[in-house]
């Protein structure tokens, strides 16, 4: 493991004492203020960021009308064309992989020799953890350059949604290094699908900055009320919803976790540290109709 540098350890013992929500709420305001401000504060970001407007449905700067305007934005029709194919699975995001792999035991690779249960992962709920416990997973990282619009991987229907209220830790690749069960301790939304392919989940994870998280069907989820966890059951409507189609979409970056059952077979070169486009072939399943 490499060793940290004194800001990096400097900002993970900030990360530990500082109040997450409050800072993340005053990056909520910030980042919805109109006015003369909003087009020096996105050239700043493209440039620092090196963001790629080009795929942008609107790749001019002055369009927008507030920070999270530009960074929520649209990409042109196709600039992420579909896995194609009634069996195959779809990349949810733009990202990095942080790791990928079988879930073991009940558990999951976080880090070289860290990781955290899949039941912690998604508040506790037995029934939905049991339904990955052969399967798989891919935990893809979200930089600030990246699209922020997440995507469904297959057609489905929504069965359920869990907000776990939690801390909001960053999510940088070398918190992930050294903050223990930093994804099962991050606020996060967890929404569960049924499909051709089996039960699949995509777990929304929260992080310092990120402010707010949002879905088609619900709109904005969090910031939420209270500490509780939020059950949402949907199992008696039909929330269908297509491959390709978009599912929700982070107000500042962060992380998606995505869950498959046992049918799913992975390409084997979604791994670590490989960078991925939504929409991009990571997957197939037999054809059980």
């Amino acid at each position: 493991m490499v060793e940290l540098s004194k800001k990096q350890k400097f900002l993970k013992f900030l990360f530990y004492v500082i109040p997450h929500h409050a800072v993340s709420r005053v990056v909520y305001l910030i980042t919805r203020l109109r006015g003369p401000q909003v087009k020096p504060m996105i050239k700043w970001f493209v440039k620092k960021y090196g963001v790629d407007m080009n795929d942008a449905e609107e790749p001019e700067i002055g369009y927008y009308q507030s920070f999270n305007e530009f960074f929520t934005r649209a990409l042109k029709y196709n600039a992420r064309p579909i896995a194609p194919g009634e069996n195959t699975l779809a990349c949810p995001c733009d990202g990095t992989i942080s790791q990928a792999g079988p879930i073991q035991a009940g558990a999951m690779l976080q880090a070289k020799g860290s990781g955290f249960s899949v039941l912690d992962l998604l508040g506790g709920d037995k029934t939905m953890a049991a339904q990955f416990a052969d399967g798989r997973f891919a935990t893809i990282y979200l930089a600030p350059y990246n699209y922020h619009r997440m995507h469904m991987p297959l057609a489905a229907n929504l069965t359920k949604m869990i907000h776990v209220p939690g801390r909001l830790f960053s999510v940088a690749p070398w918190t992930v290094q050294e903050i223990p069960r930093l994804f099962a301790r991050n606020e996060r939304l967890a929404c569960f699908f049924e499909s051709a392919a089996g039960p699949i989940a995509m777990v929304l994870v929260g992080a310092i900055n990120v402010a707010a998280i949002e879905t088609v069907w619900s709109g904005l989820v969090t910031p939420p009320r209270g500490k509780k966890i939020s059950d949402y059951d949907y199992s008696h409507t039909r929330k269908e919803i297509e491959k390709g189609a978009e599912m929700g979409r982070f107000n500042m970056g962060s992380t998606v976790i995505l869950l498959t059952g046992k049918n799913v077979e992975w390409l084997p070169h979604i791994s670590a540290e490989q960078t991925v486009k939504m929409g991009q072939l990571i997957g197939h399943f037999p054809d059980t109709g």
